[in-house]
């Protein structure tokens, strides 16, 4: 049985690594395609950057919930194979549009397929005991850092051929992956576990209502919410605050998300193997999101490029907090309700993508246009720490409670035992 469990989880890391490196391939690139298609500068292209996001996102929000409730009902292999030829087709879209309105037709295809990180999730959930749920979700990390690490460098040196190449290639990683899931990945969620589709819990509003039933979970999303708006500071806007403070090129881009993707891996995938168990759950949260704050605020006001690099190394830190807050919030939730809650933490975290690229975005656009009161393409960063800040006092007194309750279980034990 354990063999098995370690084998599925080879294979769910290696479908979203190859599905993270599609995704990887193009960041370096696009900014440049956006240049080209609206005939603009850079920091115009930063504004249609996050539009593009928020296209992905609203689709997201409102077909997570839906992709979630059916690996519940259908099992998670199907759905997440289907999600997978969503993104091939969005990259084809994107490796020939010829104008800006074909970019929005491909993210918002995405969108609507793009589960295969809420369904490989409550993959993991189901495989998962709660001696490993930890170290199983930090697996996802390092497979995004990982793919990060190959798909911008790659990226990074293909966009030197052409901004449409990466798209190509993109398009035939997310397709080969459909291909090898479908030969290679076992289902995961047995029959006797599933449950009836439910329309009234497959939207936004009906999943979220669901899973606030379960002691906890109000407070915890909270904090997961603005982890997730924080994070577009980087993921929004590192392509272009690199290239408008340091003039960056893409293979330089590309080797900077190189890194974070391996730091990021490094921590995940290795060191909270470690850290997890010493430190435990709650002691982990708080601690990422510090480190978390304190890489944004380094980022923000850096001068040179080699900062960058060092800063990284704090920021990545940080990493050990999404594992183990994913793994406090998923042990809330029954084993039948693993899609539901994973599709509703998807379009929680797609609902931040239709807030957080366009804050951070126009954000960055307003301190870096010619008449900004002060230039500070930095400013993203800086906001991105205070959320992390808030996100962490709102961890600690939803966590409060809990903590308490364990106390008073050892108390209640202890009377037992002296009498």
């Amino acid at each position: 049985m354990a063999t098995s469990r370690k084998a599925a989880i080879s294979f769910i890391f290696i479908t979203l690594l190859i599905d993270v490196t599609g995704l990887g391939l193009i960041i370096p690139v696009m900014p440049k395609l956006i240049e080209g298609l609206i005939h603009g500068n850079i920091s115009e292209a930063s504004k249609w950057g996050g539009w593009l996001t928020f296209a992905y996102a609203i689709m997201q929000f409102v077909f997570a919930p839906i992709i979630g409730n059916l690996s519940d009902r259908f099992g998670r292999r199907p759905v997440l194979l289907l999600s997978l030829l969503g993104f091939g087709i969005d990259y084809l879209f994107l490796a020939f549009a010829p104008t800006i309105g074909w970019l929005f037709v491909g993210r918002i295809i995405a969108g609507i397929t793009g589960a295969s990180f809420t369904t490989a999730a409550a993959y993991i959930a189901d495989i998962s005991t709660n001696e490993n749920r930890t170290q199983n979700f930090g697996m996802i990390g390092a497979a995004f850092g990982l793919g990060f690490i190959i798909g911008p460098v790659i990226g990074g040196l293909l966009g030197s051929f052409g901004p449409r190449i990466p798209f190509l290639v993109a398009a035939g990683l997310s397709l080969l992956n459909a291909l090898y899931g479908y030969f290679i990945l076992p289902e995961s969620l047995p029959k006797q576990n599933r449950r009836a589709f439910d329309w009234k819990r497959a939207n936004p509003l009906g999943s979220l209502l669901h899973i606030r039933k379960y002691e906890g979970i109000a407070g915890l999303t909270g904090s997961l919410i603005l982890i997730y708006i924080a994070s577009h500071a980087i993921h929004s806007n590192w392509t272009f605050f690199t290239i408008e403070k340091f003039k960056w090129n893409e293979k330089l881009i590309g080797a900077s998300l190189g890194m974070i993707g391996f730091m990021m891996a490094l921590v995940q995938g290795g060191l909270i193997r470690f850290i997890n168990p010493r430190l435990g759950n709650k002691k982990s949260i708080y601690v990422g999101l510090s480190f978390y704050s304190i890489g944004l605020l380094l980022f923000a006001f850096s001068t040179q490029s080699w900062m960058l690099f060092a800063f990284m190394v704090p920021y990545c830190m940080g990493g050990i907090a999404g594992p183990a807050l994913q793994a406090v919030i998923s042990k809330h939730v029954p084993v039948n309700e693993q899609g539901i809650l994973q599709g509703a933490l998807t379009s929680l975290m797609s609902a931040t993508s239709i807030i957080g690229p366009p804050i951070m975005t126009n954000l960055f656009a307003y301190f870096t246009k010619p008449s900004a009161p002060v230039h500070f393409p930095g400013a993203p960063f800086m906001l991105g720490a205070i959320l992390m800040i808030a996100s962490t006092m709102i961890a600690y007194f939803s966590l409060r409670p809990e903590k308490k309750e364990v106390t008073e279980d050892i108390r209640v034990t202890a009377d037992v035992v002296e009498a």
